[in-house]
């Protein structure tokens, strides 16, 4: 089998890693923030939001990985991953100030979320479906040499550390009526947030310089 055709393989595995990705997405977003909203929960809210820009950017590393399946040109679709890193990038600088704003607000308020069984078991599934797929992505950005695949990746395991944090949030507040966890969980959460931001404005910046050069 040539180089090409090799690729090719690897790529078609990609597709479906990433056809399944997309999917569970979209089962998290409407999950998320249906629970959310019901909930008056900005956690499972931020969840969700941060579920959408994963959706987006997902289904434009499906578009690539798919022409590279073909063997088509790939020039023209890394021009437009590099301005959509820029649009994924500047969509979670605005969901952290959103993170922000509501858990320290409803901090001083005193907001009490109700609880949510919803939320709670999305947030267990995609604490384990999320780092299952982010070492399948790993492994094949590695023999694929993709940057684009391993900041996939690593997006799959920042999601499993973020349902983490979702479900100690909620599930105190469920269980032990705990006013206050969700919008500490929310602050925690913002961490793992703000880490991703900055390697979407690291890798945009990086596109960047490789379109000017």
């Amino acid at each position: 089998m040539s180089v090409q055709a090799d690729r090719a393989a690897l790529a078609r595995t990609g597709v479906r890693v990433e056809v399944f990705t997309v999917l569970w997405m979209v089962v998290e977003v409407v999950v998320s923030i249906g629970a959310g909203v019901r909930a008056a929960s900005a956690l499972l809210v931020a969840f969700g939001l941060d579920s959408v820009i994963e959706f987006a950017s997902g289904a434009i590393l499906l578009w690539r990985l798919s022409l590279e399946a073909r063997g088509e040109e790939m020039e023209q679709v890394e021009r437009a991953e590099h301005r959509a890193a820029w649009i994924v990038a500047v969509l979670l600088a605005g969901l952290c100030l959103y993170v922000l704003v509501t858990a320290v607000y409803g901090l001083i308020t005193r907001a009490s979320p109700e609880g949510s069984l919803a939320g709670i078991v999305i947030a267990v599934a995609a604490g384990v479906v999320m780092p299952l797929l982010g070492v399948m992505k790993r492994r094949l950005a590695a023999r694929l040499a993709s940057s684009a695949l391993r900041g996939d990746a690593a997006s799959s395991f920042t999601c499993g550390y973020m349902a983490a944090t979702v479900l100690l949030g909620v599930g105190a507040n469920t269980l032990f009526h705990w006013w206050w966890a969700e919008n500490v969980a929310a602050l925690v959460f913002l961490f793992w947030l703000v880490g991703e931001t900055r390697e979407a404005l690291k890798e945009a910046r990086e596109g960047r310089k490789g379109d000017d050069d």
